[in-house]
């Protein structure tokens, strides 16, 4: 894969799992999107949202892979089915790759713990989950997307986890409020941990108002940057995410989270051409991002 490929404006996909649930996918547990994975009339679902945000204009789709770390399936009481999830997502995201061969895939490779919170583990766990997803997933993809992530530590471990499978990498850095990874460092420490294989750096799963709050910092790092965007009204509630999502009724986000409704296609499409302007080349969409969002963004191209 060319290393300059995001030094050009690129146009990511959107909130693969949101988009799922506002389909018809019907949660269990806290599985989300490994939901459309584990149940077999839910692959048409997944495929197709895959294939809707291509023609929105999305040229990087990314696997529906972000529950499927073993964390999240032994919560479940499905943790047998970790190789089965991981290679079927990896297989749906091809099947789409067979029907536009000019796009990209791209492995994602979510916390390996919780959500939005610094993963406080050992680095040799960190890296072994991170290593046995990466490999399920590396026969599939064009390069890793390390999804979400909230430490510098967790980066790291990534990084060095996926160097024997030979692909590339694009980091997706979390901020939920303010200028500090939930870790408590700076993007600015990630000079500390990237390579010559990174492809770029995004912040991800972040408010339009995070990331400017965040943009000249993240900008500085010196390579290609821009985002994924969120629709959440926060990532940061007043209790624990993972807590209270355990205990969640409809095993959807928002009764969380909360939606906001000021993030139209055509609202976010401005915000983004603003941020594409000052230079940011990663334009996407994370949770409550759908394809009429993703159309707007790739008319800005």
């Amino acid at each position: 894969m060319d290393l300059n490929f995001f030094k050009n404006i690129r146009i990511l996909d959107g909130g693969t799992g949101q988009e799922l649930l506002s389909r018809g996918l019907e949660a269990k547990g806290t599985l989300w999107s490994a939901n459309a994975l584990l149940q077999d009339k839910y692959h048409d679902l997944l495929l197709n949202t895959h294939l809707d945000f291509i023609k929105a204009g999305a040229e990087v789709i990314v696997t529906a892979t972000f529950a499927t770390r073993r964390k999240r399936l032994k919560d479940n009481q499905i943790e047998s089915k970790f190789e089965y999830l991981n290679q079927k997502a990896g297989k749906i995201a091809v099947k789409a790759k067979k029907i536009f061969s000019n796009i990209l895939i791209a492995g994602g490779l979510p916390p390996q713990n919780i959500t939005y919170e610094a993963d406080r583990r050992n680095e040799k766990e960190i890296n072994n989950n991170f290593k046995e997803q990466a490999k399920v997933l590396s026969p599939y993809v064009d390069f890793f997307y390390f999804d979400v992530l909230s430490s510098i530590k967790e980066i790291g471990c990534g990084i060095k986890a996926i160097k024997e499978f030979k692909k590339p990498y694009l980091i997706g850095i979390h901020i939920s409020e303010g200028t500090n990874l939930p870790s408590g460092e700076k993007i600015s420490d990630l000079k500390s941990v990237i390579d010559d294989q990174v492809l770029g750096v995004m912040l991800s799963c972040v408010s339009p108002e995070n990331y400017e709050a965040n943009f000249t910092e993240v900008k500085n790092l010196g390579t290609p940057f821009g985002f994924k965007l969120n629709g959440f009204i926060t990532t940061k509630p007043n209790t624990s995410f993972a807590e209270n999502y355990l205990k969640s009724k409809t095993g959807n986000p928002t009764e969380i989270l909360g939606k906001r409704k000021d993030l139209n296609p055509k609202n976010m499409a401005r915000i983004v051409e603003k941020f594409k302007d000052a230079g940011a080349t990663i334009l996407g969409g994370c949770c409550e991002t759908s394809p009429s969002h993703i159309k707007a963004i790739a008319r800005l191209k």
